[in-house]
């Protein structure tokens, strides 16, 4: 598949400016590349869970979004696009719409509202087999909130709700892994991404999950200025350490194939990715090294279990 970011970036905006997302915001730049993937002519149905994405986006009467864009609750995303289509696919059988047009089904939600409390009605949508793709902008906290824990949260983050301090070396429990999870389900398409090489694995991925029958999910990191403290300049270095150094693997699962779609040359410590935020800086006191170390060995775990999924 040949990709020209030229090409791509000069695409009509899908999310208008305006908006008030935070400067360095990694999850508005994950909405625009997926929405660049939709091809000229079709048109979307957006769902959004309610987080950062929703209160900065649309503020009623004013909207962000140039496509049909449904709010929903924390906990319904899932449920509401997969009602939504539902209803599509019964007029169209009717004849009540268009022959000629063709819509497609975008959720979005962050990790709190997809990890956690929308995780029940994305499950269901998932299983029934939705034509509709659910992405989740991973920030790893309630950041819309007060930057609160969430399963996305990895280990030893320090947030609000688990803080640094004489008792606590910030939250005691690994992350979720919710593509995993979801690739469980048997869905048609699975896949992680992030904001490295151009966007052009953001853009193939994004455009095989909206053009692949069914449901489909796409797990995209998307870093927080606020929550994990860097400097909003260093967001695309964040995301490559992120990969470079196996926290975030580039990864999908076409139709129960597991795809390992880069792998590193020479594989960076997690320390190069976790000294770049302030959430991570009492990692680097002394008397912690055995903190980095057991991060390095979880990080480690997953790595080489990806790798066996993709190499059976």
């Amino acid at each position: 598949m040949s990709y020209d970011l030229k090409q791509v970036m000069n695409k009509p905006e899908r999310l208008a400016a305006g908006h008030r997302m935070c400067a360095g915001c990694g999850a508005t730049i994950a909405i625009r590349g997926v929405l660049r993937a939709l091809h000229e002519g079709d048109r979307a149905v957006i769902g959004n869970a309610t987080g950062c994405l929703e209160v900065s986006t649309f503020m009623y009467p004013y909207t962000a979004w140039e496509d049909s864009y449904i709010h929903n609750a924390f906990e319904n995303a899932g449920a509401t696009l997969s009602g939504v289509e539902t209803a599509y696919r019964a007029l169209k059988k009717r004849g009540r719409l268009p022959e000629d047009e063709n819509f497609k089904f975008i959720t979005f939600g962050g990790d709190g509202g997809t990890y956690d409390i929308g995780f029940q009605s994305l499950s269901g949508a998932m299983e029934r087999g939705h034509d509709m793709v659910y992405v989740c902008y991973d920030n790893g906290a309630y950041m819309n909130t007060g930057i609160q824990r969430s399963s996305a949260t990895p280990m030893y983050a320090d947030t609000t709700t688990t803080p640094v301090g004489t008792q606590s070396n910030g939250k005691m429990q690994g992350r979720k892994d919710l593509a995993a999870i979801i690739a469980e389900h048997n869905v048609p398409y699975v896949a992680q991404t992030t904001l490295t090489q151009n966007f052009k694995d953001l853009y193939v991925k994004s455009e095989k999950a909206i053009y692949t029958e069914g449901a489909a999910f796409l797990n995209i990191m998307a870093p927080c200025p606020r929550g994990w403290r860097y400097e909003t300049a260093d967001i695309m270095k964040i995301c490559k350490l992120g990969v470079e150094t196996c926290y975030w693997p580039l990864f999908e699962v076409d139709h129960g194939k597991w795809i390992l779609n880069y792998e590193p040359r020479t594989k960076l410590p997690i320390e190069d990715f976790l000294r770049e935020q302030g959430r991570f800086k009492h990692l680097f006191k002394k008397g912690n090294e055995h903190l980095i170390e057991q991060f390095q060995a979880e990080v480690d775990r997953r790595w080489e279990n990806l790798k066996y999924r993709c190499e059976r």
